[in-house]
């Protein structure tokens, strides 16, 4: 609407000063609403530099209780722990997935009593860190991965981490009935206050490829048949829609910024929280492009994770959560 040569309306008002910008922001991202992933590896006793992810580290566990401090002092919403075991400890069933003592299970207890006031002690349900196939589940004789009898092994998982102090346990093996069995396995001990993140719509993402120098992946094959078709967006939807009828108390989309259409719909169709995970991919391309000196790095972090949180994320796992804490709070 114009009167003369001259426009009535005029939405930059609203554009004009930083102030006025902040002031009328639709949408905002808080330290509490970012969770860290992080790696810890139980054969190291220092830190160790990951080459595809600048600035992610597999933590020794000493490292780790350094880490998990500083999310708590940033004001983060919680971390979520990824166990990465020796090669010599892999194997077909992923024992050391249920070893009490195996490192996720250790590390958790080490989080759960450093930090387990101040943030949401989350755990990695899967086995594929563990197995020495690399694949997210026990395999079949014909090689394919066996939905049901890999249901047995995350149950069994569910109530060792549960028992070292996880407080959200992240399903995130893309199996048929993965939420109920593990619901089911919990209440039945005694678990009931124990909460559910269901990765609900995990894609077969060519973005996962620095992941899996994080955790060392001996990964054969590929996951297609049991993570979702990239090309598939009703499918996404359906699987959220199944996991929260199984008793998830948070539906994931991962990875984040090439699936924003499902994370406004699973959010517009649920009603749990919903989460995004801004994954390794998304991070290292980022960061390289940032060091080629192509884009401005903290404002390109900053960019995407309002993406992510305007498209409907009410939470986001992110490798920059401490960072971004920070220039939120204003002290980077």
């Amino acid at each position: 609407m114009s009167f003369g040569s001259f426009p009535d309306v005029r939405p930059r008002r609203l554009r004009s000063t930083p102030a006025m910008r902040r002031l009328v922001a639709e949408t905002r991202i808080d330290p509490a609403q970012l969770v860290l992933p992080l790696f810890v590896r139980d054969d190291v006793v220092e830190p160790v530099p990951l080459t595809s992810m600048p600035g992610v580290l597999q933590h020794s566990f000493d490292s780790l209780k350094a880490a998990v401090t500083e999310a708590a002092e940033a004001g983060l919403g919680g971390v979520m722990l990824f166990g990465v075991p020796a090669d010599q400890a892999k194997d077909a069933q992923g024992t050391a997935a249920t070893d009490p003592d195996g490192v996720l299970n250790a590390a958790t207890r080490i989080v759960a009593a450093e930090v387990g006031d101040a943030l949401v002690v989350q755990t990695d349900l899967c086995l594929d860190e563990f197995t020495d196939h690399g694949h997210c589940g026990v395999l079949d004789a014909r090689g394919a991965v066996d939905n049901d009898a890999t249901l047995l092994r995350y149950r069994d998982m569910a109530l060792e981490q549960a028992r070292a102090g996880s407080q959200l346990l992240g399903l995130s093996g893309m199996m048929d009935g993965q939420v109920g069995a593990v619901r089911t396995a919990l209440d039945a001990e005694g678990f009931d206050e124990v909460a559910i993140l269901a990765y609900a719509a995990k894609y077969a993402s060519a973005f996962y490829g620095p992941f899996r120098e994080a955790v060392g992946s001996t990964l054969r094959g590929d996951r297609k048949t049991y993570q979702l078709d990239p090309a598939n967006r009703r499918e996404g939807l359906r699987e959220a829609v199944l996991d929260v009828a199984e008793g998830a108390d948070i539906v994931m989309v991962k990875p984040a910024l090439s699936y924003l259409d499902l994370v406004a719909d699973v959010s517009a169709a649920v009603p749990v929280p919903v989460w995004a995970y801004q994954v390794s991919g998304e991070y290292a391309m980022i960061e390289a492009a940032a060091a080629n000196g192509w884009i401005d790095r903290e404002r390109a972090i900053l960019e995407s994770l309002v993406s992510i949180r305007r498209a409907g994320a009410e939470a986001v796992l992110t490798y920059w959560a401490v960072e971004v804490a920070r220039v939120l709070k204003g002290s980077a």
